[in-house]
């Protein structure tokens, strides 16, 4: 894409590169449209969060590669790649943006196992006798 805007988001282990140029409103996700990539209506709406706050909808065509994660974590990824891509595009959308939260990097991860134990927190069955 020549001329394009970029911008790196990120949620969970997910982490996406979006590419914004100017275009007809298609959104690409590793090679394929959005809506084959993110089947659910839920994760669709998500991606699209930032665009329909700035009402460009369909100004930009939308290249994303994104990686780690699962399906849900990408597209909180992809929504705040977006939303960064539009601020390096037109720095007075920060205030729109910024007002729905989509600038804020969730920092929610997953906690790490612990020795000695099943998962992070959970403990062993505990016998009195």
């Amino acid at each position: 894409m020549i001329d394009a805007f970029q911008g790196t988001g990120r949620r969970k282990r997910s982490i996406a590169r979006v590419q914004l140029g100017i275009g007809g409103g298609t959104i690409t996700v590793n090679k394929k449209p959005m809506e084959e990539y993110f089947t659910r209506a839920t994760l669709q709406q998500i991606v699209r969060q930032p665009l329909e706050a700035t009402q460009s909808l369909s100004r930009f065509a939308i290249d994303v590669k994104t990686e780690g994660g699962g399906i849900a974590g990408q597209a909180g990824a992809v929504r705040h790649g977006i939303a960064r891509a539009l601020i390096s595009m037109d720095a007075s959308l920060r205030d729109v943006l910024s007002k729905q939260g989509l600038l804020t990097r969730d920092p929610r991860e997953k906690e790490s196992k612990k020795y000695g134990r099943k998962r992070a927190r959970k403990r062993f069955q505990f016998s009195k006798r």
